[in-house]
């Protein structure tokens, strides 16, 4: 029975699921400690709504999106010049 899911067949998706927990896992735990509106504590939710714009411009800017903005939208760029540019 137990041989039933662990064929070798099953690993890349077995991989692909384990890639795709960890991405959702990622993402909930930096809304829930690092969003500025999400308040987790009592005395926080008592606040209201606050405008706190430097930390919600903190949360938005993060490291990935400051990495990507000066580069170009391209996957792979030598294959897309090798069949873009004449030579």
């Amino acid at each position: 029975m137990a041989n039933r899911w662990l064929r070798p067949e099953v690993y890349p998706l077995f991989a692909a699921v384990g890639v795709v927990v960890g991405i959702c896992g990622m993402q909930l735990i930096r809304n829930i400690c690092f969003n500025p509106e999400v308040r987790v504590n009592k005395e926080n939710r008592a606040a209201g709504v606050l405008d706190n714009f430097s930390e919600g411009e903190k949360y938005a800017e993060h490291f990935v999106r400051r990495y990507v903005r000066n580069k170009a939208p391209e996957i792979m760029p030598s294959i897309n010049s090798f069949f873009t540019d004449p030579k």
